[in-house]
């Protein structure tokens, strides 16, 4: 295991460009026009590390036992939002992932569930207020997370597991992540049936740890 240098995060600076983007750049997000971007930095086995820039999104909150009931009924309070229900009345294009900030809590405790719809980047700069006092604007900061992706249905049960894998592989690298939450992450529509893309998200809190043999990829 190695520790990337200071040099490589001057570098992801320098490469760094507008994070909301075209969704050809990605061979994963394909059910919309815009897609979040983001830098690779080194991938291994088990996980590869992103680094993302700070963007806009539009969330809300729920608490509940289960995942799928919170993303349900905060989804419908953000389409809301996208389809007019915001100051100006107008309508914004869905984009991809929805991101969902999970607790860290057992199957029988109630958690806060913060789901968020990424901006296009038209609305980046300036997104219209939302009329639903449950639903706000708000910034995620320049990050690097680490990912392990995985197919079908995004649950309680198929989160849970890959959350618990990606902390065993990154516990097993000594590396350095947020806890007490982590993100689940999906790229497709309720209507999509196959080829689903589903991710867990753990936020680095140090340069990221990779194994030795692994190269640095930048650009998606």
């Amino acid at each position: 295991m190695i520790y990337l240098s200071g040099l490589v995060g001057f570098l992801l600076v320098l490469t760094t460009e507008a994070r909301v983007g075209n969704s050809s750049e990605l061979v994963f997000c394909s059910e919309t026009k815009q897609c979040l971007l983001f830098d690779k930095v080194c991938k291994t086995d088990e996980y590869e590390a992103r680094h993302y820039d700070s963007v806009k999104w539009v969330s809300t909150e729920e608490t509940s036992f289960f995942l799928e009931i919170a993303i349900m009924k905060g989804f419908r309070r953000l389409y809301d939002y996208i389809t007019g229900a915001n100051v100006n009345g107008e309508k914004i294009e869905m984009t991809a992932p929805v991101v969902v900030k999970v607790p860290d809590k057992y199957f029988w405790e109630t958690g806060v569930y913060t789901i968020s719809f990424l901006l296009p980047a038209e609305y980046q700069k300036n997104p219209p207020s939302p009329t639903n006092n449950k639903v706000y604007i708000r910034n995620t900061p320049d990050m690097t997370v680490y990912v392990q992706s995985y197919g079908g249905w995004l649950t309680t049960v198929s989160d849970k597991n890959t959350a618990n894998s990606l902390s065993s592989a990154l516990d097993q690298t000594n590396a350095d992540y947020k806890k007490g939450f982590h993100y689940a992450v999906g790229y497709n529509s309720p209507m999509t049936i196959i080829y689903r893309h589903n991710e867990v998200w753990f936020v680095a809190e140090d340069e990221p740890a990779c194994s030795s043999s692994e190269e640095l990829n930048f650009g998606p």
